[in-house]
């Protein structure tokens, strides 16, 4: 059973359409990228996924009782707050020791448990933020361009963490982002989104597409490369 399956989501803004007839299915265990410019209606259909809009057309449906973990952008705390990175998990609610040390290793993260937030770099924050959405074992872990800010270098450890993560749960992921570098790499399958459901496919497969190349370019095909050969 998919754990989440759409089809023919449509929304409108204020009159103006933002999605229109868009598909989609996360199987268990995949990594599906949704890549799209901004105002491609990227977040609105994570909103509708998580149940935050309701669809004007279409539908969502979620496999009964799916465990969702979510990855931010960024996290928004007062930075200089006395806080470790172990006490932040615990917020707003105590988390079992056992528990926390498992979600912060699966997050490549145990080494930062007794770090102040303060002190953490922009990769170490998306770490323990991944270590939080993994904290109730997900069935589907969702990335809202969760590695904004981060350089290619940092983005590439992150995503092959992620990767990490789909293996030792053997979880679905889904991710969002405009970056189009190693984060298609990283991916089993990708959706091209520019309001509608422009093309889709293997990462190769979307590269090559007219249709992506209009909006994007041809640059991707040599990261793609890259990222696996590495």
């Amino acid at each position: 059973m998919n754990l989440v399956e759409i089809k023919g989501l449509g929304f409108s803004l204020g009159g103006d359409p933002v999605l229109n007839n868009v598909d989609l299915t996360v199987a268990p265990g995949e990594i599906v990228t949704i890549v799209g410019p901004n105002g491609s209606g990227k977040s609105t259909l994570l909103r509708a996924i998580i149940g935050a809009l309701r669809p004007m057309h279409g539908k969502v449906v979620l496999k009964p009782d799916l465990r969702i973990g979510y990855v931010p952008q960024r996290l928004h705390i007062d930075r200089t707050l006395p806080l470790t990175a172990r006490r932040f998990l615990d917020l707003p609610c105590p988390v079992a020791a056992r528990e926390a040390t498992d979600a912060l290793e699966a997050a490549g993260a145990a080494h930062l448990a007794n770090k102040q937030l303060s002190e953490l770099s922009g990769g170490q924050t998306q770490r323990i933020m991944l270590a939080r959405a993994l904290l109730n074992r997900p069935e589907l872990l969702i990335l809202d361009e969760a590695t904004q800010g981060l350089d290619q270098q940092g983005s590439a450890a992150f995503y092959r963490q992620v990767e990490d993560v789909r293996t030792r749960l053997g979880c679905g992921v889904l991710m969002v982002s405009h970056e189009l570098h190693v984060v298609m790499a990283a991916s089993d399958r990708v959706i091209c989104l520019n309001g509608h459901v422009c093309c889709h496919g293997s990462p190769e497969h979307v590269a090559s597409a007219p249709e992506y190349r209009a909006l994007f370019g041809t640059g991707t095909q040599g990261a793609l490369a890259l990222y696996r050969h590495e």
